[in-house]
């Protein structure tokens, strides 16, 4: 399980530097979501074998020159909401504001862990002002620069070590399936249509939908659990805010799941929001099923199912290799053919495939067209293992990995796909030193 990290924080104590510092520093991150809201506030973290998103609520100030305390407040409560851990970031070159101590207040109230780190500590007149922060109430503070990144390692041992471990016996071995898409696509009818009972109550707003649920669904022969952002959620008045709300809603049910089933509006098509989801969904390393809802609404004459599905599938490119099914959660058609296709997607992503039988295959791909030489140097790949990890990759041993350029690699795993069955999954490939 993902955790869930929120900065929160008034404006100009330097959230963002703080946030570009976590996930752009080599050792922390994996991989910058760009283009998931207007800005990227949204990213992954790994910091010793623990991984983490982060989430930069500032961004999402509507009126930047003119902050209203309202707005902080709104932050706040989202991030106390969505977070599993709230780091609060204050300026010790601006002392204690009044609006830290409305957002201390709050965070006060809340049975979540809460870290305050002073921010612009970069010399030892500053270490000696940072003790001020004490009298916020919220126990021990981390103090660092962003700018130049001192005491991040020390505040990032410290978050990862306030990371809840979940018990091993709550993580039985059964699918978690999520129903994602932006809002309105119609994620709690589908929902509703596979449970068969109207627990979520579905308005035609869009943005109703509030926290993620878990229902346990055992019946046709189908046990697992359906990861639900469902609930309710009045609508705020600032297009912002929604976005922001149904990325982090995303987010939260992507963590939490095996496979994602995203939905798109046949009515409208496949957007650029859908895209963001899905590229949340694959650099998550999860399964994915496109589900066009509503397809009982298409004029069929002016969209037939082929060519709506290669345009999906165009946008969805490198990783097209997914399944794309039509769908009306309102007259139930073919919902039942999708959770088949989740479940398949779900089995996958846990195939391992013997060494022995994948080098057979791999060596003969390889034998077929060679890495392009370098330099005039000739790179030999001599053998293939599938690593130990939670979704399938695999590790290919060669005297010059430097030189193999991610074509190569596309052609590797687009053999893995023909010759083994990873529809629906994200693949890594690794070159490594043999």
């Amino acid at each position: 399980m993902g955790n869930i990290v929120a900065i929160v924080g008034r404006p100009n104590v330097g959230k963002s530097t703080f946030f570009n510092r976590l996930t752009e520093t080599r050792q922390a991150i994996v991989d910058q979501v760009s283009g998931v809201t207007r800005d990227r506030h949204y990213g992954k973290v790994i910091w010793n074998g623990h991984e983490f998103s982060i989430i930069d609520t500032g961004g999402y100030v509507t009126n930047s020159d003119d902050v209203f305390e309202k707005e902080i407040r709104k932050q706040v409560i989202l991030a106390i909401e969505e977070a599993d851990i709230v780091v609060f970031l204050v300026d010790v070159t601006g002392g204690i504001t009044d609006l830290d101590e409305t957002i201390a207040g709050m965070l006060r109230r809340i049975n979540k862990p809460v870290m305050v780190v002073v921010n612009k500590v970069d010399n030892a007149d500053r270490l000696y002002d940072a003790t001020l922060f004490y009298s916020l109430g919220l126990g021990d503070y981390s103090a660092v620069s962003s700018i130049n990144g001192s005491g991040t390692g020390d505040m990032l041992d410290k978050l990862t070590s306030m990371f809840v471990k979940t018990d091993e016996e709550e993580e039985e071995d059964i699918p978690r399936i999520a129903v994602v898409g932006r809002p309105n696509v119609g994620k709690s009818s589908l929902v509703n249509a596979l449970i068969g009972e109207e627990r979520n109550i579905v308005t035609p707003v869009s943005g109703t939908t509030r926290d993620s649920i878990n229902t346990r669904y055992n019946k046709y022969h189908h046990d697992f659990y359906l990861v639900d952002t469902a609930g309710l959620r009045k609508k705020g008045k600032v297009k912002e805010d929604l976005e922001f709300y149904s990325v982090m809603r995303s987010v939260r049910a992507i963590e939490h799941a095996d496979v994602c089933m995203l939905l798109i509006d046949a009515a409208i098509g496949i957007e650029g929001q859908d895209v963001n989801i899905f590229h949340l969904i694959e650099r998550n390393w999860k399964g994915v099923v496109v589900l066009v809802n509503k397809w009982d609404l298409v004029d069929k004459e002016t969209q037939t199912m082929k060519q709506f599905e290669e345009k999906i599938r165009k946008r969805l490119e490198p990783f097209d290799d997914v399944p794309i099914l039509f769908v009306s959660a309102i007259t139930k058609q073919r919902i039942h053919k999708a959770l088949e296709v989740a479940i398949e997607v779900y089995r996958n992503r846990k195939v391992r495939i013997p060494t022995s039988r994948l080098n057979e295959v791999m060596q003969r791909v390889i034998e077929e067209y060679h890495p392009p030489a370098v330099k005039g140097k000739h790179i030999r790949i001599k053998y293939v293992t599938q690593l130990p990890t939670y979704a399938p990759a695999f590790a290919f041993f060669c005297n010059l990995p430097q030189y193999i350029k991610d074509p190569y690699k596309r052609y590797l795993e687009n053999q893995l796909r023909k010759h083994f069955n990873f529809t629906g999954v994200p693949i890594r490939v690794f070159m490594r030193k043999k």
